[in-house]
């Protein structure tokens, strides 16, 4: 096949009538897709409403008929939820993908990328900008790069390739000032490959519309142009975009949360302050909690932890991010200063998985910072190493240490609200978004 019979095959393969830019980026595929270059990489950025998602269910509809395999991935579960759902195809996380537990002699773990058996496939990666390049989401990832890691995997496998997805006005990696995973000219500087990129800027007629989507195309273009003033938002003749307050926020709250539909909702604050706020509000008045923590409560993990997850399960590791279901607490104990709890969680965006036995760190749900600061973790490590002065040996001590339940307990906070980065890539029919006391008609 031919680049111009690819390009025909994606095209009746569209199901809309293209905009100019996705006419090209179908050309660009046909391209990229039959070639013979070194390590093919395709960067497609985009602002929302633009297709994205319309190009990629057009892709996974022909590639089978080019005997080509596809792999979909995204940085975290709930955006591989959504991009399953716009798919229709299974999607996975990059690390459930990409990494293996490895148990060293000492009793450490480590995560070892692991090998790529592929032939012929087109790894497709959405929501990139989520993608970092320093070891600021865990120490113990291969080699502490998930941008690397996912390089090395894609490029051992053979006949391989890589599509990243994204769009460079969506937050950055924490802690980092641009997406490094959206950036052509830093992309081929680092990696050995070839590639290539395109832009997508034409908001598809259908979109057109939408209160959300024309205040989130007012935003990138403040953004543009350095425009930092509080945005003002036009609200008159947009169903989908109201202001609440008062007893009618409340009336929202327990229509939007009452059944705990956890898939339905989300409120997003500027600040774990603000976020701690408002899931009390939504423990204490909506579901009438008064308990420290509950059975049926929405939870997220805010550090990874490979310790509850076992080896043969296909998890790998509890992520960053994952979301948990408290089904039940079993006991609540003071130990070492801290407050835990025995609990059986699921995981929501994750249906195969069978529930499982943990230990949550209560301290963590109401601070302000994302995670156990370090001083603290210090002060836990120590109170736990207490219990093992016996064992002279300090290596076969820190052994025990590792192996700890209560020095690895999952560290988690209320996902009833959640801050801006937290809900990255994520897909709910209602969102909340807190002002954080700006005037009423900002």
């Amino acid at each position: 096949m031919n680049k111009n019979d690819l390009y025909a095959l994606l095209f009746s393969n569209f199901r809309l009538n293209p905009t100019q830019g996705q006419n090209l980026v179908m050309r660009h595929l046909a391209a990229f897709l039959l070639s013979e270059k070194n390590n093919p990489l395709y960067l497609l950025k985009g602002y929302a409403g633009t297709g994205k998602t319309t190009v990629v269910g057009a892709l996974v509809r022909v590639l089978p008929l080019l005997k080509m395999g596809f792999v979909l991935l995204a940085p975290t579960g709930r955006a591989a939820k959504v991009l399953q759902s716009y798919s229709g195809k299974a999607a996975y996380t990059i690390h459930r993908k990409i990494y293996r537990r490895r148990t060293s002699a000492d009793g450490s773990i480590q995560l070892t990328i692991a090998p790529n058996n592929h032939k012929n496939t087109l790894f497709i990666v959405d929501e990139a900008s989520m993608i970092g390049d320093n070891s600021t989401t865990s120490n113990m990832f291969a080699s502490n790069n998930l941008l690397d890691d996912l390089m090395a995997y894609v490029q051992e496998g053979e006949n391989c390739r890589l599509m990243l997805i994204g769009d460079h006005a969506q937050l950055p990696p924490v802690g980092t000032d641009s997406s490094p995973a959206l950036n052509l000219a830093y992309l081929k500087a680092t990696y050995d490959l070839t590639a290539a990129e395109f832009e997508l800027d034409e908001v598809m007629r259908q979109e057109l519309e939408s209160g959300i989507l024309y205040h989130a195309t007012g935003l990138r273009l403040k953004l543009q142009q350095e425009q930092f003033e509080m945005p003002v938002f036009d609200r008159s003749g947009f169903a989908d975009v109201v202001q609440v307050g008062g007893d009618d926020f409340e009336d929202l709250l327990n229509e939007a949360f009452g059944g705990k539909d956890f898939g339905k909702s989300v409120i997003i604050c500027r600040s774990n302050r603000r976020a701690n706020n408002f899931n009390q509000a939504v423990r204490a008045r909506i579901f009438g909690y008064e308990e420290m923590i509950s059975g049926g409560e929405l939870l997220m993990v805010v550090k990874n932890n490979y310790y509850w997850a076992s080896e043969s399960e296909s998890m790998g590791f509890i992520a960053n991010g994952d979301m948990l279901v408290v089904n039940r607490i079993s006991r609540i104990e003071e130990m070492y200063g801290f407050v835990f709890a025995d609990a059986d969680i699921s995981f929501p965006d994750y249906p195969e998985e069978n529930p499982i036995q943990v230990k949550l760190l209560l301290d963590t749900l109401l601070l302000e910072t994302p995670s156990l600061g370090e001083s603290d973790y210090r002060r836990l490590s120590e109170a736990i190493e207490e219990d093992y002065m016996d064992v002279t040996n300090r290596g076969q001590r820190k052994a025990k240490l590792r192996s700890n339940p209560y020095y690895n307990a999952l560290q988690v906070k209320f996902a009833y609200a959640l801050t801006c980065h937290k809900t990255q890539g994520g897909q709910w029919p209602i969102v909340f978004v807190d002002g954080g006391g700006l005037p009423a008609d900002a």
